[in-house]
């Protein structure tokens, strides 16, 4: 007679790691998988090789050999499992599936609770409406300003959807418009180029190098600026803000200027565009010819939140675009303070107004930040503000609602900061989102709330 079959729980699905073989329950087991691409996660436990997207869902990646103390040798295979978290199990190679006696038997559960205590992890709050967050405090203005022909222009946060890198596949456009660059595919929309600089008239060539597309919206369409770089994020009073002289304002060109933004006390000068006055009508009847449907389509679409996204060592991180101050580039030297916290590196002048200023890229396990692209993030926490040093910001996006998740449980206290991931899964990206709220934990905090109340109201 043959022998029944055992229960589906009893068989296991057996895998290497350098010479020793380990079984895992089968019926936890979803699928076997190669190792994708890996986002790092910063002060992660040792066995946390970093995310991955398997098929839209985002899970850690840990790895067994470091989990169960042994040596990792050639990690090829995850295996994807059903457990209370779930994750993938990085291992060397997946041998049998069956009833092998001579494997040994493990437990994940025990293994993973060492360094993944999620029962101990604060319950997470939802995040708010960055739209919200966003909101202006009476008499401020925020303005994104960016580069033209080596001269400073901005735009209202209000009227740029995102910034974006100028993407490398774009379909130009015969006999077009000399101010028409082209037209490229962002998230399935058909996104048509202007050289910004061509608008505006002015000479020279463009520099490609460090070019970005301020995407604004016209109407119910969207469209691309091309300028030669993104400087920075301002948050400025109104008083700082003037309109253009009247006997400037006499032509078209003029009329697409409609303020200038006087920073470091009139020492250097932004002019802030008019968004209506920047395309004429005919030209952009043209370029959308065709295109209503799809663009409109995207008008429609599901929720979005804003994000400034920047780079650390080797990582992409996001921070929402609410908790954001203003970018700026670091001062020459900062001044350093007797007795301050050992995180601040110093202070700087933010017109007029004194702010610590931490490197995050220490804080983030990385080396110091360096370079020319290098800049500071200044944060609102609470009644505080802080500037963290961050190697590089390179865009501002909107990410729609479907592509944000929640962080999957990251192990120790120090990776807390990061409470939501980003699956931008056409282009191949995930980004970590930073929890404005947990970049200083509550001592640091009060460390400086003390050393602000003792700081003159300006820099020395």
């Amino acid at each position: 007679m043959a022998r029944a079959a055992k229960p589906d729980t009893e068989r296991v699905l057996a895998f290497r790691v350098g010479d020793e073989r380990f079984g895992l329950p089968a019926a936890i087991v979803r699928e076997v998988a190669r190792i994708p691409r890996v986002t790092r996660v910063p002060h992660a436990p040792a066995s946390l090789i970093g995310l991955g997207n398997f098929r839209g869902a985002v899970l850690p990646i840990v790895s067994f050999a470091k989990l169960a103390d042994r040596t990792a040798h050639d990690e090829r295979r995850v295996i994807l499992l059903d457990t209370t978290s779930p994750l993938a199990l990085a291992v060397d190679e997946v041998t049998a599936l069956g009833e092998d006696e001579r494997v040994q038997r493990i437990d994940i559960g025990t293994l993973t609770a060492r360094d993944f205590a999620g029962g101990n992890r604060k319950a997470r709050v939802a995040a708010k409406s960055v739209e919200a967050d966003a909101t202006e405090a009476e008499g401020v203005v925020t303005l994104v300003a960016f580069a033209v022909a080596g001269q400073d222009y901005a735009l209202p946060v209000t009227a740029v959807q995102e910034v974006l890198r100028l993407p490398a596949g774009i379909a130009l456009l015969p006999h077009a418009d000399a101010v028409v660059v082209g037209s490229v595919a962002v998230r399935d929309a058909l996104l048509p180029l202007l050289s910004l600089q061509a608008l505006l008239g002015l000479p020279g060539e463009h520099d490609h190098s460090r070019a970005r597309v301020v995407v604004v919206k016209m109407g119910s369409h969207r469209i691309g600026l091309v300028v030669d770089a993104m400087h920075a994020i301002l948050r400025v009073s109104e008083h700082d803000i003037d309109p253009v002289p009247a006997v400037l304002a006499r032509g078209t060109a003029e009329a697409r200027v409609q303020a200038i933004c006087r920073l470091d006390e009139g020492r250097r000068l932004v002019s802030v565009l008019a968004i209506e006055h920047l395309v004429r009508e005919d030209l952009t009847q043209r370029l959308l010819q065709g295109t209503e449907e799809a663009m409109a389509g995207q008008d429609a679409s599901e929720p979005t939140e804003q994000f400034l996204l920047f780079r650390v060592g080797e990582e992409e991180f996001g921070l929402p675009i609410g908790a954001v101050v203003e970018v700026a580039r670091p001062p020459a030297k900062l001044t350093k303070l007797p007795k301050a916290p050992a995180f601040v590196q110093g202070i700087m002048n933010l017109r007029g107004a004194v702010v610590p200023v931490i490197d995050q890229a220490q804080r983030f396990g990385a080396a110091a930040a360096t370079g020319a692209r290098r800049r500071v993030i200044v944060v609102r926490l609470g009644a505080l503000q802080a500037g963290f040093v961050v190697d590089s910001v390179s865009e501002v996006m909107r990410i729609p609602a479907s592509a944000l998740r929640p962080a999957p449980e990251l192990g120790g206290e120090e990776t807390r900061v990061f409470d939501r991931v980003a699956n931008l899964e056409e282009a191949g990206r995930m980004v970590l989102i930073v929890s404005p709220q947990e970049l200083l934990d509550r001592a640091e905090r009060a460390m400086l709330a003390k050393l602000s109340g003792k700081l003159p109201a300006t820099a020395p």
